[in-house]
């Protein structure tokens, strides 16, 4: 192996295996998956689909089909949708054409916020590029200044801003978010919309204002984890330039087919989800905004995102001895040393989360 060893990227180093934890839980709210609400009417249309499937035959190369579908969703043409396995597939494609080093730097930047989805800067280190995180300010809002001292002194080649944001629920300020978009002029701006389901509004309008923005979606947090779809909306040239270094075959037939389906047929049910799962996220903030030893950030996702006085380690650990398991940000330190993340369950699995927060906070 030490031969080996010595072609391997430094930056790997620094990085560690995304491996969710696994154990005896009866309820797990750790993952921002959305509850099993799915009819039983869709789920046989969805079973018919997958029988029909021929397989012998390779996935289509160019997800034709698959495009068509999120685009009429979207509102947008095919030519503006690019499709991968998941967001993270669309994340590494970005950062495997957009390298051109910009400025002085040797290598290309990305420049995102911190407390953000992990993958921007596992993805950009693990492809050597130099990651820029800017902390967001104490409401969780974008820190306009420190965005623009940082596109200033090192001139990203992406930025990445996750809105609503993961794990901390809330819209960006429109105002705030649209200054970062005119700083970063000779960047991309990716809008992560991945809980745009959830949410208030979406951002089609600053991608239709701005040339320089994209946005980021995905189908895994309204029910169909399973099919590990996501895709971007961005210019037509610059999907074309994706398309070229896109893997042959990447997104298997069973996940374009099904989730075509989805987005035609079943669409009525992703918005079912979603209202269900907004009006029981309405219903568990408010019993959380009533306990004493708890604050609560308004969340436009599918998740909350609260603090607790006591660490929040021993209230992760307290839980998961109860065979509660939600997300803990104790070990990243500083103002996370108290935070966690729950995502919104069934009714039945969040009354049982109360109950066990109430025991233990």
């Amino acid at each position: 192996m030490s031969k080996v060893a010595d072609l391997i990227r430094p930056e790997l180093a620094e990085l560690g295996v995304y491996a969710p934890l696994e154990g005896d839980f009866s309820i797990r709210l750790d993952a921002n998956e959305a509850p099993a609400l799915l009819s039983a009417g869709a789920r046989a249309r969805l079973a018919a689909v997958a029988a029909a499937t021929a397989w012998e035959r390779y996935p289509d190369a160019r997800t034709a089909a698959l495009r068509e579908a999120i685009a009429t969703r979207t509102g947008v043409s095919p030519g503006e949708v690019f499709a991968g396995v998941g967001s993270d597939e669309v994340i590494a494609t970005l950062l495997t054409v957009l390298v051109r080093p910009r400025g002085k730097s040797p290598v290309p930047t990305l420049l995102t916020t911190t407390p953000s989805f992990v993958m921007y800067r596992q993805s950009g280190r693990a492809r050597g590029w130099n990651v820029m995180e800017v902390p967001l300010d104490a409401e969780w809002d974008l820190a306009e200044s420190s965005m623009a001292r940082a596109i200033e002194m090192t001139p990203p080649n992406v930025v990445f801003i996750a809105t609503p944001n993961n794990p901390t629920g809330n819209l960006m300020s429109p105002s705030r978010l649209e200054h970062v978009i005119q700083a970063a002029a000779g960047a991309l701006v990716v809008i992560d919309e991945a809980y745009v389901d959830y949410s208030s509004g979406d951002h089609l309008d600053l991608y239709r204002k701005y040339d320089n923005v994209a946005l980021l979606r995905t189908l895994s947090k309204v029910g169909f984890a399973a099919l590990r779809v996501g895709w971007l909306v961005a210019r037509p040239e610059l999907v074309a330039e994706l398309d070229k270094v896109r893997l042959p075959y990447n997104l298997p037939t069973t996940s374009q087919t099904l989730a075509a389906t989805v987005l035609c047929e079943l669409s009525a049910e992703i918005d079912a989800l979603a209202a269900t799962v907004k009006a029981e996220r309405a219903r568990l903030c408010e019993a959380l905004a009533a306990l004493p030893r708890v604050t609560l950030t308004p969340s436009q996702a599918n998740f909350v995102w609260l603090g607790t006085e006591r660490p929040a380690g021993e209230v992760f650990d307290a839980l998961c001895e109860r065979k509660i398991l939600v997300r803990s940000f104790h070990a990243r330190g500083g103002r996370l040393g108290s935070q966690l993340r729950v995502t919104v369950g069934t009714r039945e699995e969040n009354d049982a989360f109360l109950q066990a927060l109430r025991e233990v906070t």
